[in-house]
């Protein structure tokens, strides 16, 4: 397995313009700052065992009763935690996808199936997926886990809920977990036409993640949460995981961003403006762009473009650490106007050898 390479690596390339990360261009909205810069003044306590008042908050974001809710030290911990408790001996990923699932797989000793897109596809999952599902079956006793994301990271591109929702049934019908990511659905046009939420109360082998991270740009305070009926579950999890997780700044950060309705959606009406130029000027410069539905594009360049764009104070992601790519993959982030424009620039500068 290869080295992870995550974006937002700031701190090795220092003075760059950071399209690696996946933030909402926005920034951190005021209140939240103001709230996690208020509750320093119960840092000498400890925080909040269980995260009571955060997730009654989330619960009537979502729809969905609070007691169905977990939170946890952004959603990575959360998919850590899910592995410990759940101790999965076998799993299928799809290829690629977040590095974070088969990292946790592997840190309890499970098997991991990769699940490869096709680029001739557009990385898309189809149909196949499903039949990939019933070869693994007939071939081993069991499969206990499947991972998901939706959009999917790195391409961007979206699963029909259609395909999710065969997915799902043959997990009912065979006894696996499904967990489903769903961290930049927020970032899609019509997030309610793919978001599996409305199974969560009729099928406890479902699994959602969720993570403030992305929506409210507040990576640097790790919040994320699991919603999944099965409470049982979600009790073990509380087990396998440290007491007071989720600190006091993070709580009191999560509730105040939860109000901030009108700010993701200004967020997400600029990153549809700004993702369709971005689009067109890529494609216009001899880049393949995939069809990404995200708040990133996923395009395929020339080998060493990362370096180049590193000279020039530019940092994207080169996503060939990723099971399934390789040299010559790229995502970046769709950020404000004028950044888009400065990226857009520099690879134009790059590409045309000036």
């Amino acid at each position: 397995m290869q080295k992870h390479i995550h974006g937002g690596n700031i701190y090795q390339y220092e003075n760059c313009l950071d399209f690696s990360a996946n933030c909402n261009p926005l920034g951190t909205p005021e209140s939240v700052k103001k709230a996690a810069a208020e509750s320093l003044e119960r840092i000498s306590e400890y925080p909040r065992v269980g995260c009571g008042p955060l997730r009654k908050a989330i619960g009537e974001y979502e729809g969905i009763d609070g007691e169905n809710i977990l939170c946890g030290n952004g959603a990575a911990e959360v998919i850590f935690s899910l592995c410990r408790a759940v101790k999965p001996q076998n799993a299928l990923v799809p290829a690629p996808t977040f590095a974070e699932y088969e990292q946790a797989l592997r840190s309890v000793d499970c098997r991991v199936e990769y699940g490869y897109l096709k680029e001739e596809e557009g990385f898309c999952l189809k149909d196949s997926f499903l039949e990939l599902i019933h070869d693994y079956l007939e071939i081993h006793d069991h499969l206990d886990m499947i991972f998901l994301c939706n959009p999917n990271n790195p391409t961007g591109v979206l699963t029909e809920r259609e395909i999710l929702l065969k997915i799902l049934e043959i997990c009912v019908q065979k006894n696996i977990l499904l967990v489903v990511d769903e961290c930049f659905l927020d970032f899609v046009r019509e997030p309610e036409r793919y978001t599996l939420k409305s199974q969560l109360a009729l099928h406890k082998n479902l699994f959602i993640l969720k993570a403030f991270t992305k929506r409210y740009a507040m990576a640097g305070i790790r919040l994320g949460y699991g919603m999944c009926a099965d409470r049982e579950l979600l009790e073990r999890m509380e087990t396998v995981t440290q007491p007071w997780n989720v600190s006091t700044v993070a709580q009191e950060a999560g509730i105040a961003a939860l109000k901030e309705q009108e700010y993701v959606e200004r967020g997400r009406q600029l990153i549809f403006r700004e993702s369709e130029k971005l689009k067109r000027q890529m494609e216009a410069l001899g880049l393949k762009v995939f069809p990404s539905q995200a708040n990133y594009l996923f395009f395929k360049g020339p080998t060493g473009l990362f370096d180049d764009c590193v000279r020039e104070g530019i940092l994207i992601r080169s996503c060939s650490n990723y099971p399934g790519l390789g040299e010559g993959y790229y995502r970046i982030a769709v950020k404000r106007p004028e950044e888009n424009t400065r990226l857009i620039m520099t690879l134009e500068k790059i590409l045309s050898g000036n």
